[in-house]
């Protein structure tokens, strides 16, 4: 191969590699090079300018930066820059020794100019000056940014668990995706990676404070010993020459230091929100005419004081009463434009009525108390339409069908904080919620008290606290499961919705469903219905295994079942109980995943003969037999919550309906399931009896 195509790969080859991925390597390559090779003069002068050019870029970007975590890369920074700048001390050391009794520009001019031109040529003054420096850099800066970020990473890691929690309550209550509830995981564990990596990374700074100390002091003691005992100078000329240009190397180093420090401390200090440093602190502190002028008071008052410099004073006074008058303007044509309101005509003519005005009930509704408005307006940026709209979502995709749409309207007969969901036009739910607090729910195994509005969580009954937002990271770290307004109302529509799904199921869904199964098998679909069933049976059927809290998902197997038994068998009850059936290893599935054992409650084997003849002969339990079975039930019930097992009664086939509808109305959650639902590779093991003698 001849020379020119060896160019030409190796050209190839350079254009197709990142040059992101040398930056690295290259910097830890520069960082060994100056502490191992003599630079020259000319070199240091680069490397300094780019030492302090790269401190200024970080104190930037950390200031433009909305969240810590757009900045990740802070705490790796900030051990290179400590690097880069221990190795040009360690090169600019070994110049001033050797070449230091040439002059002062012997080092380079940029040593130079902050030995002469800083502190005007006089070195107890440099001395002086940078004393302060790394007196303000190692004990103010430094140790008050290392605080902080030692305690924000203790709070971080224990609000992990809290804060996980919340996660999988919002993927739970359909208000997330997986994709979503990932990437808040990721997000979570970043920022705990975040601040003990920088709890760890300021001592790098703390630690470079002392080692520019010691390396002045050497640099000093070593250029009076060379100065005086190699070169033949006076001690004084060496005395000046080298602790010149030993505090001209130090400032060099500390004020990039001062700068980097400055930047940890906005990393670690900041208040996580959506506007840099910047914006909060002209959006927060300027905001007040009150404030500024009262300001412009005080300073007004001192700037009559004689003796006191009254000029600056007093300019400052009109600067800020100026920008006070200001304030109090804006807010004042703020308040007009919102205030002013364009009245339409009155008609005096009252339209004759028509069917328009004729309201039919929506279906599902909710209205919510005047307080609550803007979390349901967009205008003003409200979450919850949002919420809903995942809600309804999520509920699509788990159980089968499309719940119906929200409307949503405003009800001035409420209470200002006061929302109620209604079906059909009826009161299914109600809750009160503060929307500028946050719900702590005790899970149950919380670590400490809070201080705030006891509540009680409105989907599921648990107790809990209405607490400030300051509340908040303390209430995740007591184990609390913490929520905003919107989810505490979209947890509870979504519960319900699941609770009451089999009236909302009507006609037109169940043609939807067989609509969108008609299009992947359209024979399917016109073989079942309505030549051996009618469109009603298929809907009471479906809203059967919705009342059993199933999803109708499997619309296949449904209609295969129906396809088989709906020519000899009419009863809907009986067509529901062969549907479990075949439905059964998804049941099972639901309440037992990732189970082997199935650890389910039974009947005691006298009980289930007194049952089955009571439905042998259509008759009704004794009062005393029924009560006994509702006692014994609620105990086992409790037995499987404490053993952390699911509330599955397993019982023979023919008892399932009967039992189902006489235990369910007691305790919905229970789950009757017949012994025909339970696949074959599956084991059963009884953890409870009812019915036992006692």
């Amino acid at each position: 191969m001849n020379q020119t195509g060896s160019l030409s790969i190796a050209s190839n080859w350079l254009s197709g590699l990142n040059i992101t991925l040398l930056a690295g390597p290259i910097l830890i390559l520069m960082v060994l090079s100056m502490m191992i090779l003599p630079l020259p003069p000319f070199a240091l002068d680069i490397f300094f300018t780019f030492n302090i050019s790269l401190a200024v870029m970080v104190l930037l970007v950390s200031m433009f930066t909305n969240k810590p975590l757009e900045f990740a890369a802070f705490p790796a920074i900030l051990l290179f820059t400590t690097l880069l700048r221990l190795a040009l001390n360690v090169a600019s050391t070994r110049v001033v020794l050797i070449e230091g009794h040439n002059g002062g520009d012997a080092a380079g001019k940029v040593i130079e100019a902050f030995g002469q031109f800083l502190v005007g040529g006089n070195f107890v003054v440099g001395l002086v000056v940078f004393m302060i420096l790394v007196i303000i850099n190692f004990m103010v800066i430094t140790k008050g940014a290392g605080r902080i970020a030692e305690v924000g990473a203790r709070f971080m890691l224990d609000a992990m668990p809290g804060k996980q929690m919340a996660i999988d309550a919002d993927l739970n209550a359909g208000l997330i995706g997986e994709d979503d509830a990932r990437t808040r995981r990721l997000a979570v564990a970043q920022e705990a990676d975040f601040y003990g990596s920088m709890d760890g990374a300021n001592k790098f700074v703390r630690g470079d404070a002392v080692a520019g100390l010691v390396i002045m002091v050497v640099n000093i003691v070593g250029g009076l010993l060379i100065g005086v005992l190699q070169h033949d100078l006076s001690f004084a000329t060496s005395a000046e020459t080298y602790t010149l240009m030993a505090v001209g190397d130090g400032l060099v180093a500390q004020i990039p230091a001062l700068v980097i420090s400055t930047a940890a401390g906005v990393m670690v200090s900041r208040v996580d929100t959506d506007e840099d440093v910047g914006q909060q602190m002209i959006g927060q502190l300027f905001v007040s005419p009150r404030v500024i002028a009262l300001t412009a008071g005080v300073l007004g008052l001192l700037g009559l004081v004689p003796g006191m410099p009254n000029f600056i004073f007093l300019v400052f006074t009109a600067l800020f009463g100026g920008l006070a008058w200001h304030l109090k303007q804006r807010q004042s044509q703020e308040k007009d434009v919102e205030s002013a309101v364009t009245e339409a005509p009155v008609s005096t003519t009252v339209p004759d009525a028509s069917w328009d005005d004729v309201e039919l009930v929506d279906m599902l509704s909710l209205e919510v108390g005047h307080r609550l408005i803007p979390m349901v307006d967009a205008s003003q940026k409200g979450e919850l339409l949002g919420r809903i709209k995942s809600v309804r979502k999520k509920i699509a995709q788990d159980v089968g069908f499309l719940p119906p749409v929200v409307h949503i309207r405003d009800n001035l007969e409420l209470g200002a904080s006061t929302y109620v969901i209604l079906l059909k036009g009826a009161e299914i739910g109600r809750g009160d919620i503060y929307p500028d607090k946050w719900l702590a729910i005790d899970p149950g195994e919380v670590s400490g008290k809070l201080d705030g509005i006891p509540a009680q969580d409105p989907a599921f009954g648990l107790p809990a606290y209405w607490v400030e937002t300051n509340d908040r990271e303390r209430a995740q770290i007591y184990g609390y499961t913490v929520v905003d307004a919107s989810t505490v109302i979209a947890t509870h529509l979504n519960h319900l919705i699941h609770q009451y799904a089999s009236e909302m199921l009507g006609r037109p869904e169940v043609q939807q469903l067989l609509d969108k199964l008609g299009g992947e098998n359209p024979s399917l679909v016109e073989d079942i219905v309505p030549n051996q069933v009618s469109l009603i049976q298929l809907q009471r059927l479906l809203q059967n295994l919705l009342s059993d809290q199933l999803p109708i998902r499997d619309m296949r197997s449904i209609l295969d079942t129906l396809a088989e038994h709906g020519n000899q068998q009419s009863n809907v009850d009986e067509l529901t109980a062969l549907v479990r059936v075949a439905l059964g290893r998804s049941i099972t599935q639901k309440w037992f995943r990732g189970m082997e054992t199935m650890n389910v409650m039974a009947l005691d084997g006298d009980l289930e003969q007194v049952m089955m003849q009571t439905c042998a002969n259509e008759g009704a339990l004794e009062p005393g037999l029924a009560e006994t079975l509702m006692k014994q039930t609620q105990e086992a019930l409790a037995h499987q919550e404490s053993s952390g097992e699911p509330p599955v009664l397993v019982v023979q086939h023919r008892l399932r309906p009967v039992l189902s509808r006489l235990l369910q109305r007691r305790f919905p959650h229970l789950m009757v399931m017949s012994d025909g639902e339970i696949p074959h590779d599956r084991s059963l093991r009884v953890t409870s009896i009812i019915g036992a003698a006692q």
